[in-house]
């Protein structure tokens, strides 16, 4: 079944978290895109974390985090961005700067956002500089 880009994923077609998971980050990748986001990258992965989405946005380089929940019985997936995940995605992002296309943008400032899909939203809520690692960067 193809779905359109700004549609929300069916999640009864779904067969698994991971599917729904990736349906959503295309989704996001779709929405980032009409934002004026260059996206660089997706889901570049490292050993120790993975990050759904890389992109330019405005001169800043940018790590996107895509969330969803269906339902908020555990908290909101903002909230689902736990100090773990973030560090997680730190060192996605250390891993991704060192490798070939990650060079090129080093110099570049940064920022860690996330992208929160609630319920049935079909559009994110962007939490722009949703975490901060200060000294740990």
């Amino acid at each position: 079944m193809t779905q359109k880009p700004d549609s929300a994923p069916n999640s009864l077609a779904a067969t698994s978290a991971r599917t729904v998971g990736t349906e959503y980050e295309a989704l996001a990748a779709a929405w980032l895109e009409r934002q004026g986001v260059r996206l660089l990258a997706r889901n570049a992965a490292s050993r120790r974390g993975e990050i759904d989405l890389i992109g330019l946005h405005e001169g800043t380089l940018v790590f996107f985090e895509v969330r969803h929940r269906r339902r908020n019985h555990f908290g909101s997936a903002a909230e689902s961005v736990t100090p773990a995940k973030q560090r997680r995605i730190l060192a996605a992002a250390r891993y991704w700067l060192n490798g070939p296309v990650g060079r090129r943008h080093a110099a570049r400032p940064c920022r860690f956002d996330v992208l929160a899909f609630d319920g049935d939203a079909q559009v994110p809520q962007w939490i722009q500089g949703a975490f901060d690692l200060g000294a740990t960067w």
